[in-house]
């Protein structure tokens, strides 16, 4: 027995061994092709770039009005039920009735038309975005392009507070930003693909795509929700491109690191310390709270289209549907409140804009397909989940957000995080509800790398 012993053990360090190896992988960083995702047989992409405006025909407007008035009475919500069961009757009655009887869509499609807006031919896509450039920009600050991404159930809405602010000069600092806010392909004014298979890793390639047509060779990324997905891919493929990488959503999905979180959850101070353990353990807490909003997302990454078709159809689900998540995604608290807590943070005509581009242009099955194409076997053959982001990166951390991970764990794939802010207010729409907080950290991220890398004359 006792000659066997050494051999048990080093049997048990080699399986040990092969089992940290599997967990650490890197694979090959993936080929992208331009794949042609329009209607058809492939060709060149059209290169003209098309100033564009929101400019919905008034039948479409009118259809809408006959459907609220059509809308048929909602179940009797269950007593005291608040928010618990999704979004409570009551509070939904009170937003169709405002946007049956005060929302002004001719007033807010001026609003949407403000910021210039563009659409041109990638891969087959008409691509929607929007073009802001600084004014008056003093002697001696520089302009710096940065590539702002949205994601569900959002749409470029979400930007309309932040982006004077990014645009606009910013007392003591020597840069301010030139921003390109593309719509998502198959969400709003951005036409959805023809082809199976457009997932974020393909998106990646149509966004640097874009902004190199835009002759921005490097450029700076910021993104939430679907937005930091993308904007990660895009700094892993594109890294020549990408100067650095902000998200105000930092997660990593590697099985190391998942082991990592798996292990925290029982014993925090391992992985965790200070703000990040008072604020966010027990982990059980978490995932109890991600159980409880993610059935939405198996329902969109298996039957997209099923769903579409009643969200396509009734106007006042498509409202329910999507405003729902404004209410648990800002703050789970507001789910014992009658009104969700929406009008603490936004206005109704605010929420009725990013439902009414999903409506007008009938995007919401096209939108919800993205989970279909990431959540499958082919985006996790792809391995780019496991492969490290090497560009400096940094990362606002909301109380609120539906996904927090401690630094130690985002230093997993994060290798160059070069700042992280912690914020004790704030959910998953930081943009569109703390549009001045999300921007002073976007601005302090990105001097801290010009300033770290001051001899390099594009940073």
């Amino acid at each position: 027995m006792g000659a066997k012993l050494p051999l048990l053990f080093l049997s048990f360090a080699l399986g040990l061994g092969f089992i940290y190896l599997k967990l650490t992988h890197v694979p090959p960083l993936p080929q992208v092709e331009n794949t042609w995702w329009g209607p058809g047989s492939s060709r060149k992409d059209d290169v003209a770039v098309r100033p564009f405006k929101i400019d919905i025909p008034e039948e479409v407007i009118g259809d809408l009005q006959k459907r609220l008035n059509n809308t048929l009475p909602f179940q009797t919500p269950l007593e005291d039920a608040k928010q618990h069961y999704g979004m409570n009757a009551n509070l939904l009655n009170t937003i169709v009735d405002y946007w049956k009887n005060k929302y002004n869509w001719k007033k807010r499609q001026e609003f949407l038309n403000q910021f210039p807006q563009f659409k041109t031919e990638i891969q087959g896509l008409n691509i929607h975005f929007l073009h802001v450039k600084p004014t008056n920009v003093p002697k001696g600050v520089d302009v710096l392009p940065l590539l702002l991404l949205h994601g569900w159930p959002g749409s470029t809405r979400e930007f309309y507070e932040i982006l004077p602010i990014l645009t606009t000069p910013q007392k003591g600092r020597n840069f301010v930003f030139e921003v390109v806010a593309p719509s998502l392909p198959g969400y709003g004014f951005s036409d959805g693909a023809s082809k199976q298979g457009l997932g974020p890793f393909g998106i990646a390639k149509i966004f640097d795509n874009l902004m190199q047509k835009l002759k921005y060779k490097k450029y700076y990324i910021q993104g939430g929700d679907w937005g930091s997905i993308i904007s990660t891919d895009i700094a892993i493929l594109f890294a020549d491109h990408v100067i650095a990488i902000h998200k105000n959503l930092c997660f990593v999905n590697s099985p190391i690191s998942n082991l990592k979180l798996f292990i925290g959850s029982f014993f925090p101070s391992l992985i965790a310390e200070g703000y990040e353990i008072e604020a966010n353990y027990p982990l059980s807490k978490t995932f109890s709270f991600i159980l409880l909003e993610t059935g939405y997302m198996h329902l969109q990454s298996t039957k997209p289209d099923t769903v579409g078709v009643a969200l396509r159809d009734s106007p006042a689900g498509l409202a329910a549907y999507i405003i729902e998540k404004f209410t648990t995604w800002t703050n789970p608290e507001w789910k014992d409140l009658d009104d969700g807590g929406l009008t603490r943070k936004f206005t109704l005509d605010k929420l009725l804009d990013n439902v009414m581009i999903y409506w007008v242009t009938r995007s919401i099955t096209t939108s919800m397909r993205l989970y279909s194409e990431n959540f499958n076997k082919a985006r996790h053959a792809l391995g780019i989940d496991r492969i490290p982001i090497t560009i400096p990166s940094g990362c606002s951390r909301f109380k609120n957000e539906i996904a927090y991970l401690p630094k130690s764990i985002l230093k997993e794939r994060y290798k160059n995080l070069v700042h992280v802010s912690d914020h004790e207010d704030g959910g998953h729409f930081a943009a569109f509800e703390l549009p001045d907080v999300l921007a002073k950290d976007v601005y302090d991220f990105v001097e801290i790398v010009r300033k770290s890398a001051k001899k390099n004359p594009e940073l």
